[in-house]
């Protein structure tokens, strides 16, 4: 099962149909509005423009299980997102990244390795995760890896389709 078949929420409800992405890059990121590495919704959001029209989208998925800092409503998540950063890319539904509630879509993602070798449970808000056209895992950086870093724009840039 590829995470293109996993269901998921939009953050404004409704499905958010991540078979529409099949065929594309997926760049699936934790996000969290009230924490210290939040500002990378702006390089997020860039990337989004950069590379969307080539086939790519960023998927924010916010979460508030690291020390509580994404504890709005959806109505909040979306406004300070479109607010604050100007963010365009969808958004799903709050969910659980770990533990025994962790949503189906990270239960297929946390065996990816990161550069480092780190499997497992997300670290932090931010952790992100490049999804590949045939819905494998292709990258995963660690939450302190800039969106716009080399490493991020390299992968993305490989995995982009065809």
């Amino acid at each position: 099962m590829s995470v293109f078949d996993v269901e998921i929420e939009g953050l404004r409800g409704g499905s958010a149909d991540l078979a529409q992405y099949r065929g594309k890059a997926v760049l699936v990121v934790n996000v969290a509005s009230k924490c210290g590495l939040t500002p990378q919704y702006s390089g997020l959001e860039r990337l989004q423009e950069r590379f969307a029209e080539r086939g790519f989208t960023v998927l924010g998925v916010p979460c508030n299980q690291f020390m509580g800092q994404e504890p709005g409503t959806p109505e909040e998540i979306a406004e300070f997102c479109s607010t604050t950063y100007g963010v365009t890319f969808p958004l799903t539904e709050k969910v659980d990244v770990n533990g025994d509630d962790r949503h189906p879509l990270y239960r297929g993602l946390v065996g990816a390795p990161d550069a480092e070798g780190h499997t497992g449970d997300i670290r932090w808000n931010f952790e992100k995760f490049l999804i590949a056209p045939d819905g494998t895992v292709s990258a995963r950086f660690a939450p302190q890896v800039e969106p716009e870093s080399d490493e991020v724009v390299t992968a993305i840039e490989n995995t982009l389709p065809a």
